[in-house]
């Protein structure tokens, strides 16, 4: 296998410890996934709906906001098989799949509390969510129950440090209930501390931000949303 460069347009979309645990939940959920219609909104390298595919998922659709994501997310669904069970397209959020529904939603957006910037050889879009990080959380969370199927669900990633309490309540007033599906605990680098929202990290050290010497760790869930009438079947 040719080795990856940091530069290069996969490089910059390689999956994160985030991403793995919601690949993770997708695979131990496997029930809620075979036979589905699978979105996943931002979909970076595609890996997520290659998990989906894995666990029996029928279609996969996926949108991002850079061109580049649409084209790793091809390439990987054509290379395990899936190029002609899926539809791939650049755009915002839920904005090229208007009107339509889905199984199952996945979405590990950027919800890191900073200004814009790169970090780590990611792209600018990679991780910021505007100064609480929650720009594109709550956009997503008003769009999310009218592109879901009846009995659907969605899988979201989501840093404790942004208000899990907050998501909670937009969620609610979007018709949307929220369970947790798995709690882990990821690695903060340095350079991402060093843009943190000064406001944010304040609060959160010693509450979701563990220091421990030169490292620290984040609290992380994979959230688990449904229509709020319809409860949340785990």
């Amino acid at each position: 296998m040719q080795k990856s460069d940091d530069r290069t347009p996969e490089a910059s979309f390689r999956p994160s410890d985030y991403t793995a645990a919601l690949v993770q939940m997708v695979l131990e959920t496997a029930d809620h996934v075979r036979g589905a219609r699978v979105l996943d909104v931002g979909c970076g390298s595609g890996v997520l709906l290659a998990a989906a595919a894995s666990a029996g998922a029928v279609h996969l659709s996926g949108v991002d906001i850079e061109l580049g994501a649409v084209e790793a997310t091809r390439s990987l669904l054509a290379d395990i098989g899936f190029g002609a069970a899926n539809d791939v397209s650049q755009g915002a959020l839920f904005a090229p799949v208007a009107g339509r529904r889905f199984d199952l939603v996945l979405a590990n957006l950027p919800h890191f509390p900073m200004s814009e910037g790169a970090v780590d050889g990611r792209l600018s879009s990679w991780s910021s969510g505007g100064p609480d990080g929650r720009r594109l959380m709550d956009l997503f969370l008003s769009g999310l129950e009218t592109h879901l199927a009846p009995n659907g669900r969605a899988l979201v990633m989501h840093n404790h440090f942004i208000g899990l309490e907050s998501t909670r309540a937009i969620a609610g007033q979007c018709g949307l209930a929220v369970s947790t599906g798995k709690t882990i605990m990821v690695p903060v680098p340095q350079t991402k501390l060093a843009i943190m929202t000064p406001e944010v990290l304040d609060r959160e050290i010693g509450q979701s931000i563990h220091l421990l010497g030169r490292y620290a760790f984040g609290t992380v869930d994979v959230l688990i949303l449904t229509r709020a009438a319809e409860g949340n079947e785990s």
